[in-house]
């Protein structure tokens, strides 16, 4: 996008714990997705201004949606998972910026649960969706992000959760003693301290130790790899489990808001292993309710494989609101 086009461009940012992405919408156009490290940041402002230094002069942009990951409070974001700190104000002070309008990141794909396409989905189980209905998303990544989207007359209404720090429940016995070994180490065992990159890794750690096992210290994505590969029996085991407590917590989601209209499974982690989750256990587990089987059994759960998922959302999002 040339500085020309950018005169009034709208800014948009999808800031996780992990990746920054930031890209420029203007005419009706998104421009290209820049896509940076966190860690390679101190702070937003610095990884903000890199961007900027290379796409737009000063003063060419008009407004700002940015979506990080943590909760929104008087227009401010401490980031969850990193020591970064987003504010809005502070934001049009430096920019210029005449407005800034910041949400929780998951917010972002919630806003775009009903736009995305059918080639950006791949269905895990059930059937059709119910036009109307609520419709929800949970993302394993660096956090485990949650969000509900209620269709509405003109725009959907978007619900932000911090559902991924709900109590964590086992499944089976042997989940049951995860969670204890968990909790002995830190209090409260929420879905995100398994449902998450550390989460994975607190999964491998609790079995090695549980079955007496010397283990690699291993990183989420060297389990991962591990386990789809059959190259380690407690990385397998990790990664089986990381995929049987997703479709429990995707369940219990589900029954709790009548999430009929589908679950989508968003996030870094699965995007990578879209046909062993499909072969997992969470199907199983998410229809295993008991009596209330029958009632999840027809909802369709899908796997977004669209990594810029968020972007979807910041220009519906962008449209609705006249920024752009």
């Amino acid at each position: 996008m040339t500085a020309a086009s950018s005169r009034t461009a709208t800014l948009l940012a999808d800031i996780g714990g992990t990746n920054a992405r930031f890209a420029l919408s203007a005419d009706g156009r998104l421009g290209p997705i820049s896509h940076m490290a966190v860690g390679d940041f101190g702070t937003f402002q610095q990884a903000l201004a890199a961007y900027l230094g290379d796409t737009a002069p000063p003063g060419t942009i008009r407004n700002a949606i940015v979506a990080a990951s943590g909760p929104i409070q008087h227009g401010r974001c401490v980031l969850t998972n990193n020591s970064w700190i987003i504010d809005a104000a502070e934001l049009c002070g430096n920019y210029g910026f005449s407005s800034v309008r910041l949400l929780n990141d998951f917010e972002a794909v919630g806003w775009a649960l009903s736009r995305l396409p059918p080639e950006s989905l791949l269905q895990l189980g059930g059937r059709e969706r119910v036009e109307g209905a609520p419709l929800a998303a949970l993302g394993p990544g660096t956090g485990l992000g949650m969000v509900i989207s209620i269709p509405h007359a003109g725009a959907p209404i978007v619900l932000p959760s911090e559902g991924g720090h709900s109590t964590m429940a086992g499944g089976s016995l042997r989940e049951d003693a995860v969670i204890d070994h968990l909790r002995r180490r830190f209090g409260h065992v929420s879905s995100e301290r398994v449902l998450s990159g550390a989460g994975l890794e607190n999964l491998h750690d609790a079995l090695a130790s549980l079955d007496g096992v010397t283990v690699p210290r291993r990183r989420a994505t060297d389990i991962t790899r591990a386990g789809i590969e059959g190259t380690c029996p407690i990385s397998r085991a990790a990664v089986d489990m990381f995929c049987a407590m997703l479709g429990s917590v995707a369940g219990n989601l589900a029954l709790a808001i009548g999430a009929k209209g589908g679950i989508f499974i968003a996030g870094g982690i699965l995007r990578h292993m879209p046909g062993y989750l499909a072969a997992s256990q969470f199907r199983t587990r998410f229809e295993g309710k008991g009596r209330l089987g029958t009632y999840l059994a027809p909802i369709p759960a899908y796997l977004v494989l669209d990594e810029d998922v968020a972007f979807v959302g910041l220009r519906a999002l962008m449209e609705t609101e006249g920024r752009g």
